[in-house]
């Protein structure tokens, strides 16, 4: 799967657990939490139970990987990386 399509999926999933409009203007792999108020500590775990969904990753995202995650952008490489596996 290709880093624009995994976006388009984080932004379907962002949509529906934020309640956004996320459309390809509002969420680009520069964006971060601090950019949507929405996104709290309590949306953002539940943004992530629901990407490992979306995806069917095999293995969950470790706490070390959550830590790591800045951006969007970080997360889509994240997800490259789980899905290749």
């Amino acid at each position: 799967m290709r880093r624009e399509e995994i976006l388009v999926e984080i932004r379907d999933v962002m949509a529906d657990v934020l309640g956004i409009d996320a459309d390809a203007e509002d969420v680009t792999e520069a964006t971060t939490a601090s950019d949507i108020e929405e996104w709290d500590s309590l949306s953002h775990i539940r943004l992530l139970v629901a990407i490992e969904r979306k995806f069917k990753l095999r293995s969950r995202f470790t706490n070390s990987e959550i830590e790591s995650l800045k951006r969007v952008g970080d997360l889509v490489t994240l997800i490259e990386k789980k899905t290749s596996a």
